[in-house]
Parts: structure tokens; C-alpha cells; sequence
């Protein structure tokens, strides 16, 4: 273990697929963490965390609401710094847009974002995603897709993809905020994450290649833009957190591509699977590049392989019996 750091931080969402993996490094690093979970009483959410090197004299576990500002203010006071990743990520249909996806995702933030400002922190890492990058169909068909593109509000709503919507929406807030108040922020926009599995359940994005491996023949044009392993993701946070010269927007894939490839891929690794073949070109007028992540890569960040982040997740699929 690195030498300790004497700093508290929180990670909202600690519980998660992707918290789960930042808390374990934070950790490792010497930290304190205060990690959020819906239900502190649920097992799942709390045993795995409560395993980790470090935990039983570092990490210290808060029941939050995202809707409940009191919840987050006590998990977030005494903090340094915030990880916002405490989110709903619902990428199939939605019964009730509002109460599922917006109202936290943006209101969430938001009381994070006051509750960080109120305690005196020092910086915010929010999370919020490729889907606030794309689909955005009205962007130049030659021009690659970078930092400077948003999705279409309006395309979303008319084609109902509310995930899209709450992340754009969200951190459009977050940076309204920023410069209101401000407050010291940062986002990260990770692709769609895979790689070893330390909560008991499925998250959204490894449900993608499991299905895959199932047969399934979704190509998610509207929600990919390219993969990125877990550790990346969560090596990113820190990054951006430690680097004071860290500002704006971070694209995190280990390059843009297309579904399409990572379907091929899967289906390269693993022929004893039913991967389907689905067609090359997945996401439309999509161009895809192999830096597309520079901002974090000039930061340090090595990213992992599309080959080794299938390889990782199927052999966490297998280990935690999802798939034989």
C-alpha cells in the first residue's frame, strides 16, 4: 500500500459497479472513504466493500437518498473531496422517466454539488458519461467526436432514450453550478465499462456482453461509443482528482469504436459462445480513433485493450457463476 494520505474523501455510489473498484483504490492509496449506499442493512451492497484491504479502519459506509440533502451532507462532511457517481443507469425501457432517471440524476447532483460547497471541499469529480457525448446526430459526419459535442436533448426526447437525457441534463447542472458557485469540478465521461465484477450483481454495461455471449443481437446504437475496463475508469477519478492542471471534460474509452468490433472481438475470443454477427459499421457516421481519450492519456493514463477488457469480463462472468 502507498503511504497514507491522511485525507478523507466520499464516493457517492461507493456500492456500485465502477464505486466499488474506486473505493478499492482509494484504499490502496492510503485514503479515507466515505462510501454511500442506498441500503445499509443490504448485504450486497455493503459486504464486498466491507472485504477490502483497508476497509475495517478507513472506510466508513453512510445510507444516502439522492433526493434527501441531509443523507449526503452527513456522508460528505469532513471530506476533502467528492466522487459523484451515484446514479440511476437504466438503459432499457422506462415506465416513468422523471422519477427514475431525471429527477435523481439531476437533482442529485445538484445536493451533492451544495452539500460539497456547504463542507468546504476542495474538488468535485462528476460523473457523467459518453451518453452525454452522443447520440448526437446534427455533428459534422468528418469531424471525430471530442469533449466539444453534447447530445441532442431534442433527439432524445422524441426517440424516448431517457438515459441519455438524465446524464446530458445532469451535467449541464453540474457545470452551471460550478461557475455560479465556484466550485472546483471536474467530469469524467467513461464509455460503456467492463472488466472483473466485485459487487454479487449484474450493472447495466456488463449485461451488455453478457448478452452478447447469450445471443443477443441489440447493437445499442444509441449507447456505445467504445469500452474501457473498470480499473481505468476508476485509476481516471483519481487522476483528475490529483492533478490540479485536470479541468473541463474527459472522453475515458480505449478508443471509439463501434459495437460492431467489440461484437467481432467477442466473437473472435470466444467462438464457443453464440455471439451473433451483427453488422461492421453498429453506430452510424460514428468515426472511430485510437486516442480519443488524449485528455486523460496526457494525464498518465494507460488504458487497457478492448482484447484484454473482453478477456477480463468473461473470466469475472465465468468466476462469479453468470456464465459457465
Amino acid at each position: 500500500m502507498s503511504k497514507e494520505k491522511e485525507e478523507t474523501v466520499c464516493v457517492t455510489g461507493g456500492s456500485g459497479y465502477i464505486g466499488s473498484w474506486l473505493v478499492r483504490l482509494l484504499l490502496d492509496r492510503g485514503y479515507t472513504v466515505h462510501a454511500t449506499v442506498k441500503d445499509i442493512k443490504n448485504e450486497g451492497e455493503t459486504k464486498h466493500l466491507e472485504a477490502l484491504e483497508g476497509a475495517e479502519s478507513r472506510l466508513r459506509l453512510f445510507q444516502i437518498d439522492l433526493l434527501d440533502y441531509d443523507s449526503i451532507a452527513a456522508a460528505i462532511n469532513g471530506a476533502v473531496g467528492v466522487f459523484h457517481l451515484a446514479s440511476p443507469c437504466i438503459v432499457d425501457k422506462v415506465q416513468d422517466p422523471e422519477k427514475e432517471l431525471l429527477q435523481p440524476a439531476i437533482t442529485g447532483t445538484i445536493n451533492v454539488l451544495t452539500a460539497a460547497k456547504e463542507s468546504g471541499v476542495r474538488r468535485v469529480v462528476v460523473t457523467s458519461s459518453i451518453s452525454a457525448i452522443t447520440p448526437s446526430p446534427s455533428w459534422p459526419a468528418d469531424v471525430i467526436k471530442d469533449e466539444n459535442c453534447w447530445t441532442d436533448l431534442d433527439y432524445c426526447t422524441q426517440n424516448e432514450l431517457w438515459y441519455p437525457a438524465s446524464k446530458t441534463l445532469a451535467e449541464k447542472a453540474a457545470w452551471e453550478f460550478a461557475k455560479e458557485k465556484g466550485l472546483d469540478v471536474v467530469v469524467l465521461n467513461p464509455g460503456t465499462v467492463m472488466g472483473p465484477i466485485l459487487p454479487p450483481v449484474l450493472n447495466a454495461s456488463m449485461l451488455m456482453i453478457f448478452r452478447l455471449l447469450k445471443g443477443c443481437t441489440e447493437v445499442y446504437e444509441n449507447f456505445f461509443m467504445g469500452s474501457v475496463h473498470v480499473k481505468d475508469v476508476a485509476l481516471a477519478y483519481i487522476l483528475l482528482y490529483e492533478n490540479q492542471s485536470a479541468s473541463g471534460r474527459h472522453i475515458c474509452v480505449e478508443a471509439i469504436s463501434h459495437y460492431g468490433d467489440f461484437a467481432a472481438k467477442v466473437a473472435e475470443l470466444y467462438p464457443e459462445y453464440k455471439v451473433p454477427r451483427l453488422p461492421k459499421d453498429t453506430q452510424p457516421g460514428l468515426l472511430r480513433v485510437k486516442n480519443a481519450s488524449k485528455k486523460l492519456i496526457d494525464l498518465g493514463l494507460q488504458f487497457t485493450s478492448m482484447e484484454q477488457i473482453i478477456k477480463d469480463s468473461v473470466e469475472s462472468l465465468k468466476s462469479k457463476g453468470f456464465i459457465a
